[in-house]
């Protein structure tokens, strides 16, 4: 049951909320070859990225419904409870708004923010923000994008009414 204007926003996490290539960066692993972070990384320590923490609860506060829409690697089984954990941490306030998929085309909603075309993003039904690519190269210019888009529709609904 929604609660808020019924606007959706589906939010990855590695790389758009959780700093996912730092902590490959860092790993004493990542010289080696056939490095795989997305399998050696425990997702539940991972940093969160700049200001996300701030943006998505003020998304919140315009009105939207935030999800955290990520994709679990296949080959690690600890993955999907190691990000819960890290929102657990992170977004207290969110509870069971996790939802784990390979298949991001098939969720409904107005707004996914996510950092690639992967996994159903690029054919995301609504609109897909692609986090780190201009414009929304940060949590500020997302953030100041949705607000104008909601200060739009307000406008548009308005105009029709007089």
């Amino acid at each position: 049951m929604r609660t808020k204007s019924g606007n959706i926003i589906f939010v990855d996490m590695d790389g758009v909320i959780a700093d996912f290539d730092m902590a490959a960066a860092l790993h004493p692993n990542r010289k080696n070859k056939g490095f795989r972070p997305d399998l050696e990384l425990d997702f539940s320590e991972l940093e969160p990225i700049p200001n996300a923490i701030n943006a998505v609860n003020k998304l919140e506060e315009l009105g939207y419904y935030v999800y955290f829409a990520s994709t679990a690697p296949w080959d690690n089984i600890a993955a999907g409870s190691q990000k819960r954990a890290w929102l657990e941490k992170h977004f207290p306030d969110y509870r069971k708004r996790l939802i784990l998929t390979h298949r991001k085309d098939l969720l409904i909603g107005d707004f996914l923010i996510d950092d690639h075309i992967w996994n159903g993003a690029g054919e995301f039904m609504g609109e897909h923000i692609h986090f780190g690519k201009y414009p929304f190269r940060d949590w500020n210019a997302v953030v100041e994008y949705i607000n104008n888009k909601k200060y739009e529709r307000k406008n548009r609904k308005t105009l029709r009414q007089v």
